[in-house]
C-alpha cells in the first residue's frame, strides 16, 4: 500500500473503530454495564476473536494489517492524555488524608492474589496441565501470580469517571491504590521473566533505572510545569503535552507501561490552594483521550484469539476465576475495611479493584512472548480479565443498592438540598459526594462515613 492508501485507511479504520464502539458502549449502559465495556468488547468483535473468523476476513478488510500499527500509534497518544487527565484530576489533599487506607489497599491488592495465583500455578504445573514448553522452575507460577494481581488502570479510571466516583474517597484510593499496585507488578512481571531467561531487564537495574526517572520527574518535570502553568492557552499546553509524552516514553523504555509515566506527570501538574486539581488546566487532554481510547482498546484487541478454548478448560477457567475475584475483591475490601473505611466504601474499592481489563493484556501479551504463556492459557486469561472487568458495573450497583436498603429502615434525616443528578441519572450519593473543603467537618452521618 502506498503513504496515501495506508493514511485512507487509517482514517477509516478510526471511524469504524469511534463507531462501534460508541454503539456497544450504548448498549452495555442498557445493560447495566459500563459504557467502557463496549470499547473493550468493540475491539474483541473487530479482531481475529470474532470477524477473524467469518468468511472472507471482515477484520481485516475493515483494520488493514498495514493500517494496524498506525492505529496502535494513535491508541497509545490517546492513552498517554487519556492517563494524564486522571493523574492531574486525583485530588492528593484526599489521598493525604487517606494514606492508611491506601497503603493497605495496594498490600492487598498485590499480595494476596499474587501469592494465590502463584499457588494455583504450582498446582498447575504439578498437574500437568501448565502451558507448554515453559521454563522449568517457578517462573510460570510466579508469572501467574502477578497476571491475577494487575488492575486495569484505564478502565478502572473509565469506569470511576462513567460512575461519577471522581473526587470521591473510595474512588481516589483505588485509583491510588491500582497506581501503586500496577507499578509494583510491572516490576515483579519483570523480574519474572529475567527469571524465565527470555533477555528481559534484571530486576535490580530497572530499580535503579525508575529511580534516575522519578528524579528526573521531580528536579526538571514538575518546576517546568508550575512555572508554564500560568501562561495563557497554546503557550501552556505545548510544555504540558511535552511532558506527558515524554513520560509515557520514559516508562515504556523501562519496560513497564506508558500509562504509568503519563498518570506520573498528570500528579506532578500543580494544585490550586489544598491540593484541589486544576480540570481547566488539562480538559483538553480529557476529551482528546476519551474520545480516542477506543481505539487502543481495539488495537490491543487484535492480539487476543479466544477461540482456542476447549471443552476441555471447562475446570481450569472457573478455578482462575474464582482466585482472581475472591483474593481481589476480597482482599482489598477487608484492607480497605481495617484500614478506616466503612463496609460499603470497602466494598465500591473491592469491586473497583477487581477491574483487570485490557492493561492485564498488556502483560499477557509479555508472558507470550517470553515463553511462559502458550494459546490456549493466554485465552483463558483473556477472559478472566473480560470477565472480572464486567462484575465491576453489577458489584457497584449492589454496593449502591444496600446503602439505599440501609438508609431506607431509619429514621429519615432532617430535609436537605436535593444533590444533583448524577452521570447516570439519578440523584447523586451523599455518600459518595466530594469531600469538605479543608478546615470544614460535614455534616450529618458523613462524619461516620469518612475514612481514617
Amino acid at each position: 500500500m502506498t503513504t496515501e492508501e495506508i493514511a485512507s485507511a487509517v482514517l477509516v479504520a478510526t471511524g469504524v473503530v469511534v463507531a462501534l464502539a460508541a454503539l456497544l458502549s450504548a448498549l452495555a449502559r442498557r445493560l447495566g454495564q459500563p459504557p467502557v465495556i463496549g470499547q473493550v468488547l468493540a475491539g474483541v468483535v473487530l479482531g481475529p476473536s470474532v470477524l477473524g473468523h467469518l468468511p472472507g476476513d471482515p477484520s481485516a478488510m475493515l483494520v488493514p494489517g498495514e493500517a494496524l500499527p498506525f492505529l496502535g500509534v494513535l491508541g497509545q497518544v490517546a492513552l498517554v492524555l487519556f492517563m494524564f487527565s486522571v493523574g492531574c484530576e486525583l485530588d492528593t489533599s484526599l489521598l493525604r488524608r487517606q494514606g492508611r487506607v491506601v497503603t493497605a489497599v495496594s498490600v492487598a491488592a498485590l499480595a494476596v492474589p499474587a501469592a494465590a495465583g502463584a499457588a494455583l500455578g504450582w498446582l498447575v504445573v504439578r498437574g500437568g496441565v501448565a502451558p507448554r514448553g515453559i521454563p522449568d522452575g517457578w517462573a510460570f507460577p510466579l508469572y501467574l501470580g502477578v497476571a491475577v494481581s494487575i488492575t486495569a488502570m484505564p478502565v478502572l479510571a473509565s469506569i470511576i469517571r462513567d460512575r461519577g466516583l471522581s473526587g470521591t474517597v473510595p474512588g481516589s484510593v483505588a485509583t491510588a491504590a491500582a497506581a501503586l499496585t500496577d507499578v509494583a507488578g510491572w516490576l515483579l512481571l519483570a523480574g519474572v521473566v529475567a527469571l524465565a531467561g527470555s533477555g528481559g531487564r534484571p530486576a535490580s537495574a530497572l530499580l535503579g533505572l525508575l529511580a534516575c526517572y522519578l528524579l528526573a520527574m521531580v528536579a526538571v518535570a514538575r518546576p517546568l510545569l508550575r512555572r508554564v502553568s500560568a501562561l495563557p492557552g497554546v503557550l501552556r499546553d505545548g510544555p504540558v503535552v511535552a511532558v506527558a509524552m515524554l513520560s509515557g516514553w520514559a516508562t515504556g523504555l523501562l519496560g513497564l507501561h506508558v500509562v504509568f509515566g503519563a498518570f506520573l506527570a498528570g500528579l506532578l501538574v500543580p494544585r490550586r490552594t489544598g491540593g484541589r486539581p486544576d480540570r481547566d488546566m488539562v480538559s483538553w487532554a480529557d476529551r482528546t483521550g476519551s474520545l480516542l481510547l477506543p481505539v487502543f482498546f481495539v488495537t490491543t484487541g487484535f492480539s487476543v484469539d479466544i477461540g482456542g478454548l476447549g471443552p476441555g478448560d471447562a475446570l481450569l477457567l472457573p478455578a482462575l476465576l474464582a482466585v482472581a475475584v475472591a483474593t481481589k475483591f476480597g482482599g482489598c475490601a477487608l484492607a480497605a475495611r481495617l484500614g478506616g473505611a466503612t463496609w460499603r466504601h470497602s466494598g465500591i474499592v473491592g469491586a473497583l479493584m477487581n477491574t483487570r481489563g485490557l492493561t492485564e493484556l498488556v502483560a499477557l501479551d509479555v508472558g507470550r512472548e517470553a515463553g511462559l504463556l502458550d494459546g490456549r492459557w493466554h485465552a483463558l486469561l483473556v477472559v478472566v480479565a473480560i470477565a472480572t472487568t464486567a462484575m465491576t458495573g453489577p458489584l457497584l450497583s449492589c454496593c449502591r443498592r444496600g446503602r439505599r436498603e440501609e438508609t431506607g429502615c431509619r429514621a429519615a434525616p432532617p430535609a436537605a438540598p436535593a444533590a444533583p443528578a448524577g452521570p447516570e441519572g439519578h440523584a447523586g450519593d451523599p455518600d459518595e459526594s466530594r469531600p469538605p473543603e479543608e478546615g470544614t467537618e460535614p455534616g450529618g452521618d458523613r462524619t461516620s462515613e469518612r475514612i481514617g
